[in-house]
């Protein structure tokens, strides 16, 4: 018997937790992708039917789909293919959650148990591959081949991305330039892709669907910086998933690569002390330290200019509350604290 797994009934108010007011313009049609979701994922195996089911707990921001919706309605109307590219994003962005948790060997995500740290690290693998899957094999419904090509294409650099920072693990030298080159793959890449499909199946002008893409990347840049600067200095119980797995994994972030590149030497050596011990304390004692040097405040400076870049990409919309709304998360994406 197959399984109704995944995420349960919700309300238009409930699909986009931690995001600004959606309801009037795009929470019907993310309530569409959610029993998208529902159907696609549903397997006959209880086993499987509870690992979708948890990670449907992951809910968050619905960020990758809303971006997708409104990039689509501040060009045009929402067709049926938006919303299968909806649960396809929100598919590989999970899949790449349930895999992250494992690399850093995470233990919360959302206020539950990771999968890694409820099933193992075999079953999580295995989910995310299962996630995976599912979203190509739900884009090739589509009678375009193009949203395979472009999704194909983003999910590649994502996970060069991911590799790329595996890589540079330990590297106390890496540069602002690397860090941004690294989270523009890991991170912005789906973003930016999630804005061009929008436009795309929405008939805009390929000018207008470039924009829109680069408005998705220079947002999905900030929103990481902003995201890495809340796993230094966040509080679990506000964010709902384990922090400090920068540290503890010894991957720069740029709060960091700043401190070291701009403190005196004397600071300097304090940090890599501190990066180089056993403490579990680690990311408490950084804080003063990046507090006092500005490494904080530098951060979210060059956080906001990514989100004041993506604000001004789409100046040349025509004014609609879907363009109002991506231009007020250029300023969420700065300002949460989740």
């Amino acid at each position: 018997m197959t399984q109704p797994s995944v995420l349960g009934r919700e309300s238009e108010s409930q699909v986009a937790p931690g995001l600004p007011p959606l309801h009037k313009l795009i929470a019907p049609e993310l309530v569409r992708v959610e029993q998208i979701l529902r159907d696609e994922l549903s397997s006959r195996y209880p086993f499987v039917g509870r690992l979708v089911e948890h990670v449907a707990s992951y809910r968050g921001k619905r960020l990758r789909p809303t971006l997708l919706l409104l990039s689509a309605k501040a060009v045009g109307e929402v067709v049926e293919a938006h919303l299968v590219l909806a649960a396809v994003v929100e598919m590989i962005h999970t899949a790449t959650l349930v895999h992250d948790d494992v690399l850093d060997d995470a233990v919360v995500r959302r206020h539950k148990a990771t999968v890694n740290a409820e099933w193992g690290a075999e079953s999580s693998v295995l989910l995310g591959d299962f996630l995976f899957t599912h979203a190509f094999h739900l884009a090739a419904s589509l009678p375009s081949t193009l949203a395979c090509r472009l999704i194909g294409r983003a999910t590649n650099i994502v996970c060069e991305g991911e590799l790329h920072q595996i890589h540079h693990r330990g590297n106390l030298d890496l540069t602002e330039e690397e860090y941004l080159d690294i989270i523009d793959g890991k991170t912005a890449e789906l973003c930016a892709v999630s804005c061009q499909l929008g436009a795309h199946f929405a008939g805009a002008s390929p000018g207008c669907e470039d924009a829109l893409a680069r408005y998705g990347r220079n947002l999905g840049v900030a929103f990481q910086i902003a995201d890495d600067l809340l796993d230094l200095i966040g509080e679990e119980k506000s964010t709902g998933k384990s922090l400090g797995t920068d540290v503890d994994q010894q991957k720069l972030t740029l709060p960091l690569i700043w401190l070291l590149r701009t403190a005196p030497p004397a600071t300097a050596r304090a940090v890599e002390r501190i990066l180089a011990s056993d403490d579990a304390d680690r990311r408490i004692d950084l804080q003063p330290i990046l507090e006092e040097t500005g490494a904080l405040s530098y951060a979210r400076r060059r956080a906001e200019q990514f989100a004041a870049a993506a604000r001004r990409e789409i100046d040349s919309l025509p004014d609609s509350p879907p363009k109002q709304m991506l231009a007020l998360l250029t300023q969420f994406v700065t300002r949460r604290s989740n």
